[in-house]
């Protein structure tokens, strides 16, 4: 079976969607691990060593929400993938035959 880019290109892809997921794990466990408090109301203060970074929890936060519109284009490549490699194992059990 030959490499294909296409495999490549939809992994990025849903490497891209998910991102908003890993910031708000990202942003909460930051905010749970240094005792601050972190949610889309508002931003609250969270400093840290001399740096607030309540700014930056609530943004990456919020980015959550971006979920609404990259989690169904994550699915749809990822139905794309698995229809891509169901045809490519098709066809290599077909040519071994």
């Amino acid at each position: 079976m030959k490499f294909r880019w296409i495999y490549v290109i939809l992994t990025a892809v849903i490497a891209v969607c998910l991102y908003p997921a890993y910031l708000v794990l990202w942003s909460s466990n930051f905010a749970k691990e240094h005792g601050c408090i972190v949610h889309e109301g508002f931003q609250n203060p969270c400093v840290v060593d001399g740096v607030d970074y309540g700014e930056q929890l609530y943004t990456a936060f919020v980015s959550g929400w971006f979920l609404l519109a990259t989690l169904p284009v994550a699915g749809l490549c990822l139905l794309i993938m698995v229809v891509i490699a169901l045809r490519d194992i098709i066809k290599a059990i077909r040519a071994q035959r």
